[in-house]
């Protein structure tokens, strides 16, 4: 076999320059490259045509040690190789993973290259909602206005000049940007290439207010955002970058098949308090439920808040009733711990479990239907019935439900108790320490018109194995963790309040008897930030070179209060109001403070952040957003309500350039959007809900709502398209 010899050119291109120097190195290390994958005095010797000095201690004694310059061999890369053969979308599981790898723990990804990981010094990830493929080949105009740009995505045909880079024979994934609209069969996904090939950004062929990201990205990247696929559901993407699945150990490894905990076989009891089972902020939000002043007092979304409430009429002069005596979720649980109760679960709080049953009290025939109380149930820690009181509602029952309440005529002859009367006997049982547990209390909550801050929702303790919006029933959840058969035996009388109420009681005793993260898919997965406060910082990044090891921080910055959510694990949080704010956080967490507070000398490892103004502007809202929703649309419309498309894109991209330039050398930026357009989906959703609502209590020829195979394929559709988002990656 011959070989040719390589020229000079392609000898220096090829990366791989061993020379005299590098090869004793390599013998001084066993064999190890010095190619950067180890800090040593390669690096050091590479990196003297120059860089920014660094302190690092070597033999006891402080030595200045240089970044990686980029005209030598060991600088850090990340690329689309030409030579990649993918064969599905990137997931924002793979970028996350990617962070991890260039920080921590992750794997090497198999689907970009990276070139000396162990020198990336930092990781700044921007999400980016609003940003779209189609703004990039011209499917979605810029310069039109925003009626215009709502439909852009549905209207749009292909076009025969892409103002990306050209197909060739180099680069596999020239074509164009995968369209949204062109959407695959419904009952199958069959992607092609150019579906989730990245694209050759040109800057001379991008829209003028896209053009700075043509500077600083080589490619973007088809991004497709987690869900389900046979309900039509997608998750998440803000946790889907911020929770991290959690290592297996070698003996789980040598385990075959699938490893639940709720099994038992392995599991180790993890006693759990009563406190660390409360809903969060967030997680009430996304559940609907009308929040007690206490989850927004002093905050920055006070306001919106408060607005809110008096728009839904939720409020006092609405009827309802806030739990007295907490103004601030601190002020619960002060109570002294009984000598007795010394270490309890429940040491400091009164845990009561509550469930209610409702009937239909609108017209038949009239939506949206009107639920109104009939029956509270009320147990407390010890299982004895605290309240079980049967009430008339204030307008004619049209529809007793028996099947579902166990409610018959009979049960409320005679009953003339009120719902202002159980009103006025719940403040008497509620204090600033009561705990309120239930199944979907949001439900029993808005029938008594009652708000309250400590719930524990067992909807939420045992999240749907397929991950929400999707729940589990009360029933499923006591046949599979109680062994217990709930909601049977009573024929045509439906549920027993009193018997759903202690199943929800038992369920959160063995919560806490077993660990948080008992019969939830937490005990796979962790927040990324805990992960990476397992990471050591090598010595060339450490603040103080001579001090004791130092782990990875983590930030995150965000609209509102992210430390309330998925940044509650976080070292740093910044919490602001617009999207200038958030430029100026990212600075302040990548650089530092020069006085160690409030973000630590030598900044932060890690940086998630969230732009939203073009969110805004294109109108993604939801109810599962968060309560800052509300702050995000005020604070914005002056800025963007009248502003054409084009100009919030321009700010945002000079936001996202900004931030890079604020990077030092050697940091690694992922941008991604998160998910395509959800307001289709949205739409979808709520129909197919309203039609699943009436299907249970209508005739079929009384629904209001049609569900048919058209409105099936068409969710699903939408689905799909929600799903398709972008990202980009680079390394300063």
């Amino acid at each position: 076999m011959s070989h040719r010899k390589r020229s000079r050119g392609e000898y220096e291109a090829s990366g791989h320059q061993l020379g005299i120097g590098d090869t004793l190195a390599m013998l001084r290390n066993n064999g190890e490259s010095a190619d950067g994958e180890r800090s040593g005095d390669t690096e050091q010797r590479n990196g003297e045509t120059g860089g920014d000095w660094q302190v690092a201690e070597s033999r006891g004694s402080k030595k200045r040690k240089k970044l990686p310059n980029k005209d030598t061999g060991n600088y850090p890369g990340i690329w689309h190789s030409t030579h990649a053969r993918l064969n599905s979308m990137v997931k924002i599981g793979d970028l996350q993973n990617l962070a991890l790898y260039l920080l921590a723990d992750g794997t090497a990804p198999q689907w970009v290259s990276v070139k000396h990981h162990a020198n990336v010094r930092k990781v700044v990830v921007l999400m980016v909602p609003g940003l779209e493929a189609g703004m990039f080949d011209g499917q979605v105009p810029l310069d039109g206005p925003r009626e215009q740009h709502a439909n852009a995505t549905d209207d749009a045909a292909e076009t025969d000049s892409s103002v990306l880079a050209p197909k060739d024979d180099n680069d596999a994934a020239t074509a164009s940007v995968p369209s949204s609209s062109s959407l695959p069969a419904p009952k199958k996904l069959n992607y092609a290439p150019d579906d989730y090939y990245p694209i050759k950004l040109v800057r001379s062929r991008l829209p003028e207010p896209l053009q700075p990201l043509g500077e600083v990205f080589d490619h973007i990247w088809p991004v497709r955002t987690p869900g389900d696929d046979k309900n039509a559901r997608m998750h998440s993407p803000l946790a889907a970058f911020l929770t991290a699945p959690i290592l297996r150990s070698k003996e789980d490894k040598k385990a075959k098949g699938p490893q639940f905990p709720a099994a038992g076989k392995n599991w180790v009891n993890q006693r759990t308090t009563v406190p660390e089972m409360f809903a969060t902020t967030e997680e009430l939000l996304e559940e609907g439920y009308v929040l007690h002043p206490a989850h927004y007092n002093g905050t920055s979304t006070a306001a919106a808040a408060t607005e809110r409430r008096e728009a839904n009429k939720t409020t006092g002069a609405d009827g309802w009733i806030d739990t007295p005596g907490i103004a601030k979720l601190d002020d619960g649980g002060k109570v002294a711990e009984p000598s007795n109760e010394k270490g309890s679960v429940t040491a400091g709080w009164k845990v009561l479990t509550m469930d209610c049953e409702m009937c239909i009290t609108s017209p038949k025939g009239v939506t949206p239907q009107v639920f109104s109380l009939t029956r509270i149930s009320i147990v407390d820690w010890d299982g004895e019935t605290v309240m079980d009181d049967f009430v008339k509602p204030a307008d004619s029952i049209t529809d007793y439900l028996t099947p579902y309440s166990g409610i018959t005529p009979a049960m409320l002859e005679g009953v003339t108790t009120t719902l202002p009367d159980i009103q006025k006997k719940l403040i008497s049982i509620l204090t600033p320490n009561t705990v309120l547990v239930g199944h979907s209390l949001n439900s029993d909550f808005n029938a008594l018109q009652i708000t309250h801050p400590y719930v524990i929702d067992t909807a939420l303790l045992f999240p749907h194995p397929r991950g929400p919006p999707l729940k589990s029933s009360l029933k499923w959840l006591a046949q599979k963790y109680l062994s217990r058969e709930i909601q049977k035996g009573h024929g045509s009388t439906g549920h027993d309040s009193i018997e759903d109420a202690k199943a929800c009681l038992d369920l959160v005793k063995q919560k806490c008897e077993k660990g948080k993260s008992w019969g939830t898919s937490e005990a796979s997965a962790e927040s990324i930030f805990k992960r990476l406060g397992r990471s050591i910082r090598p010595k060339r990044d450490k603040v103080n070179p001579i001090g004791d090891d130092e782990s990875r921080i983590g930030a995150v910055v965000d609209w509102g209060e992210p430390s309330r959510g998925y940044g509650g694990q976080a070292n740093i949080t910044i919490g602001c109001e617009n999207d200038a704010e958030v430029v100026d956080g990212v600075k302040s967490a990548i650089e530092g403070s020069p006085d160690g507070g409030p973000v630590p000398k030598g900044g932060c490892d890690f940086i998630w952040a969230r732009l939203r103004e073009l969110e805004a502007h294109c109108g993604w809202w939801n109810r599962s957003k968060l309560v800052d929703t509300d702050a995000l649309r005020s604070t914005t419309q002056s800025t963007t309500s009248d502003a054409s498309l084009q100009s919030v894109v321009a700010g945002t991209v000079n936001n996202i350039t900004q931030i890079y330039e604020a990077m030092p050398p050697c940091t690694a930026i992922i941008v991604y959007s998160g998910s395509g357009d959800p307001r289709e989906l949205s739409e979808m959703q709520a129909l197919q809900q309203k039609f699943k609502e009436e299907y249970r209590t209508k005739k079929w020829d009384q629904l209001s709502v049609r569900w048919t195979d058209d409105e099936e394929q068409k969710l699903r559709r939408a689905c799909e398209k929600a799903r398709k988002g972008l990202g980009f990656i680079a390394v300063k």
